[in-house]
């Protein structure tokens, strides 16, 4: 039986999930998170898709990003997804799969949920005890997003840039608990 579709609106933002088959390991060293980010940059310009934010967590991937091109997701991920595969299978001399089926994506249509995912996936290792604090991990955007590293991968989804244009908006007021990342 074929399988459906996505649903791949150009400039509506996705939370994409990825997860480590039988959520087994998928990243045991420096390198393999170095080699994932890498062409992940790669396959989100050649396919113009947008990422705002991200988690490598060491058997499991959240990324928020926004197509600009058809089925533009679904191509980066593919991508991407054969590429590591490749990559990890080659250098700790494995086969077959790793990753637990297609990734799972879902649609981000309010503002509020956009701002909770960008919370939601950066605070996923302080959620899982690898740190105390989001910024402790560099795997994630969180650097990027709350304190302004510099970024070839990250673009700010434009609500997410409105916190800090507009001090008075909705989500200007609650910049500081906002970016604070407080639980």
């Amino acid at each position: 039986m074929p399988r459906s579709p996505r649903i791949c609106p150009i400039g509506i933002p996705q939370h994409v999930i990825q997860r480590g088959n039988n959520r087994h390991v998928c990243f045991t060293s420096e390198q393999d998170f170095k080699a994932y980010a890498g062409w992940l940059k790669e396959y989100s310009r050649k396919f113009h898709v947008d990422v705002h934010a991200w988690v490598f967590m060491t058997n499991h991937v959240h990324l928020l990003c926004t197509p600009q091109k058809a089925n533009a997701v679904s191509l980066m991920m593919q991508s991407l997804g054969r590429q590591y595969v490749r990559y990890f299978n080659y250098t700790y001399k494995r086969t077959g799969t790793l990753w637990e089926g297609r990734f799972k994506s879902c649609l981000v249509q309010t503002e509020e949920y956009l701002i909770q995912l960008y919370r939601y996936i950066e605070l996923n290792p302080v959620r899982a005890n690898m740190v105390n604090d989001p910024a402790e991990y560099i795997w994630s955007s969180y650097q990027i997003n709350a304190l302004g590293k510099a970024s070839q991968l990250c673009t700010p989804h434009q609500v997410y840039l409105s916190i800090s244009q507009n001090p008075q908006s909705k989500w200007g007021q609650s910049k500081l608990k906002f970016l604070s990342y407080t639980l």
